[in-house]
């Protein structure tokens, strides 16, 4: 059975930096390509970034690049986001979501999701 469990996530100032972290276990995160996902209140789920299985590609949404960092440690099976330079519209749920298949900022192509995490931005 697949699972994703996010971390990393909490209060910040605008201006700064966390990273998330997204442990995948009961699969071979090799097959899988891995994509972060938020939810503002109020507000449909969005693509943030994505990384596929095999070539290690990258995709982000206009509003991150230049500030988030998405990556992948497959022996421990972990994918992180690195976001900095945080805004105050960047507060959200932020989830990751796996999909055995090539890398896609749709939520609607993942089969795997996990909790979330919530990501506030404030002073």
């Amino acid at each position: 059975q697949v699972q994703l469990v996010e971390s990393g996530g909490g209060l910040v100032q605008p201006g700064g930096s966390l990273r998330l972290s997204c442990a995948v276990v009961g699969v071979t995160l090799d097959y899988y390509a891995i994509g972060w996902f938020r939810q503002a209140p109020g507000k449909e789920r969005e693509g943030v970034s994505c990384i596929s299985s095999s070539d290690g590609a990258t995709r982000y949404a206009d509003s991150v690049k230049g500030r988030f960092a998405i990556s992948r440690d497959n022996e421990k099976s972990i994918v992180y986001l690195q976001m900095n330079s945080l805004k105050y519209e960047d507060t959200a749920v932020y989830y990751c979501a796996a999909r055995d298949g090539y890398y896609s900022d749709s939520v609607y192509r993942y089969d795997y999701w996990g909790q979330g995490t919530q990501v506030t931005v404030s002073s």
